[in-house]
């Protein structure tokens, strides 16, 4: 699987960091980490950017990516969701029938990751993509809501192996680090999470999304402490 389009969001508002795919992370922009992910991916073809700002879309060509086009500030605002963002670019690149969407909040995901992700969609080419996801921090089987007396209620039944953490189901969460999407599938359904696609399991410590100033800290403080690498393993 080795003609799969690279498309990398990055829109130049944002309000918990401002000019945050600009900002520095380890000495680098932030959109930079994973235009050079894109790249090192031995299942991508071509790595675009997305964006409507100039100076994001002369960083990214800065890195090795492609800006072919500029994003039409209808789709830069807070209400554009990213499966109209993933479908523009598509038009204005047409000819490819896989497409991966990266964000720029996942700096730590690795070019092994997205390999893995698409050796492991090969491997039943029938479904509709694969998503990047990673466990859980909290179990949803010790999850509540209240009905309107204020009464607990379990948000799902209790499993027959009981509550005890080490005997819960494991819980998966997607974590933002890639979207693998079939583009038929994509244009048809709208949708980057098909009811077939399939889930590759990442690390927790690769699995940092920046979108806020403390999450920004958090991802300088791991990357200082490895030497400004990506984990590789658990740390």
């Amino acid at each position: 699987m080795n003609d799969v389009l690279a498309i990398i969001t990055a829109r130049g508002g944002s309000k918990g960091v401002p000019r945050k795919n600009l900002r520095l992370l380890g000495g680098l922009p932030l959109i930079t980490w994973t235009v050079r992910t894109a790249l090192e991916a031995a299942c991508v073809t071509r790595v675009v950017v997305s964006t409507d700002d100039d100076e994001i879309a002369q960083t990214a060509r800065d890195a090795g990516a492609e800006v072919p086009f500029m994003r039409p500030t209808y789709l830069a605002s807070d209400t554009a969701t990213s499966v109209d963002v993933m479908a523009h670019a598509l038009d204005e690149m047409p000819g490819f029938e896989r497409a991966v969407l990266l964000q720029p909040t996942s700096p730590l995901r690795t070019a092994a990751d997205l390999e893995a992700g698409a050796a492991l969609w090969k491997e039943a080419p029938s479904a509709g993509g694969c998503v990047s996801v990673c466990e859980a921090a909290e179990s949803p089987w010790l999850m509540f809501g209240t009905d309107t007396s204020h009464q607990l209620k379990r948000l799902l039944p209790e499993p027959a192996t009981g509550l005890r953490r080490q005997v819960l189901p494991k819980a998966l969460v997607l974590n933002g680090a890639f979207y693998f999407v079939d583009v038929q599938r994509f244009r048809a359904e709208r949708r980057l999470i098909f009811d077939d696609s399939l889930g590759f399991e990442m690390p927790v410590e690769r699995s940092r999304d920046i979108d806020t100033l403390d999450d920004f800290e958090a991802v300088e403080r791991l990357l200082a402490a490895l030497g400004g690498s990506a984990p590789t393993t658990s740390v």
